[in-house]
């Protein structure tokens, strides 16, 4: 398995400075050991690179089964690599995810990565604001602010409000991404992964979540993800990583 080079999109050009690195993953190697099929080990990421600086957009892309969500939870900390570094800007220091402890790994998820899954994990009971403010209330902000914030982010989403104040655990799909997107979007995270993000919505809503997507660039924000959605990945990303 191999990753071509980075190629850049020349609708959108990084107006920011070369300084702005904010990740970077170096010589990643990940393989599974399948222990209910005789321990067979399988090899899914061998030395793979990928430098994000603030207000790119890097596109994993890629057949099925090539390693782009295993890259992706290997930058987020879900899964520990075994060879290579993971360098994150957190604070303004340097850290190497894979090289720190989960407490360690929960703290700069708190304020440098943030996270946009496929599916949105339900938590019984939990009213839909109160999922999506989660992050903010964990940073120490306010609950009547950080509500507020989450209210502005489902007017703009277009989640109804009869919602708001329910479990998101009967929630269609489409409504059930929209409060992920809105948890993730409320905190100003430098880096943010994206798997998917508008899979499961209609035309008017995915129009929306661009428009979000190229305003946190804007912002500075630097962006990794998957994107099925040709549409999407052309009006966001402005680099591709292709996995062979």
């Amino acid at each position: 398995m191999s990753i071509q080079f980075l190629k850049q999109n020349h609708q959108q050009e990084n107006s920011f400075p070369e300084t702005s690195l904010l990740l970077k993953a170096e010589s990643i190697e990940k393989s599974f050991t399948l222990h209910n099929q005789g321990g067979v080990k399988l090899s899914v990421l061998k030395n793979h690179f990928l430098d994000l600086k603030a207000g790119e957009c890097i596109a994993l892309s890629g057949k099925s089964g090539s390693g782009k969500s295993t890259f992706m939870r290997c930058l987020y900390g879900n899964y520990r690599v075994d060879r290579g570094s993971v360098l994150v800007k957190h604070k303004s220091t340097w850290v190497d995810l894979p090289k720190l402890a989960p407490h360690e790994i929960l703290e700069v998820r708190k304020t440098t990565i943030g996270y946009v899954s496929q599916f949105l994990r339900v938590i019984p009971r939990v009213p839909a604001l109160e999922v999506a403010a989660e992050p903010l209330l964990e940073l120490g902000i306010k609950p009547e602010i950080a509500y507020q914030k989450v209210a502005e982010l489902f007017e703009i989403l277009n989640l109804p409000k009869r919602l708001w104040h329910l479990s998101p655990t009967t929630f269609s799909g489409g409504e059930k991404q929209r409060v992920n997107l809105a948890r993730a979007l409320v905190v100003n995270y430098p880096i943010l992964l994206l798997d998917e993000p508008t899979s499961a919505l209609d035309s008017v809503n995915r129009q929306i979540v661009i428009e979000l997507l190229e305003k946190s660039k804007a912002n500075g924000c630097g962006l990794i993800g998957i994107f099925h959605d040709e549409e999407v990945r052309l009006r966001v990303s402005t680099k591709e990583l292709t996995f062979d």
